[in-house]
């Protein structure tokens, strides 16, 4: 369950942000999540309840954002979102197509105090 390492990394990120701004509580984490990143929501808002317990994030509301996979074809030149794990493009079939999103990891924002 790598979901509990990586809270414990966003949480220290977290942590050393709001120490920074002086802040005494957490009240609020939003983090963007790739559907392609690996990272399974329930598990990490599990590993959340968790990993803050006995920090100043205790009791704060985690808030998920799923990005869907994003493509870019170089034949075509457009976006697309694949239907599946195959990302070639719908338009002229090219297999070799780049990954815009989906695959990240971020923590978007605080709500401090």
């Amino acid at each position: 369950m790598h979901e509990v390492s990586l809270m414990e990394q966003t949480i220290e990120i977290a942590l050393a942000q709001a120490s920074k701004q002086g802040a005494s509580q957490i009240h609020r984490m939003k983090m963007r999540i790739g559907d392609m990143s690996g990272v399974v929501p329930e598990a990490l808002a599990f590993a959340f309840d968790v990993v803050t317990q006995g920090t100043i994030a205790a009791g704060a509301k985690l808030e998920i954002e799923s990005v869907p996979v994003t493509c870019f074809c170089p034949n075509c030149q457009q976006e697309f979102h694949p239907p599946d794990i195959f990302y070639e493009c719908p338009e002229c079939g090219e297999p070799r197509t780049k990954m815009l999103a989906g695959g990240e990891i971020e923590l978007t924002s605080l709500e401090v105090s």
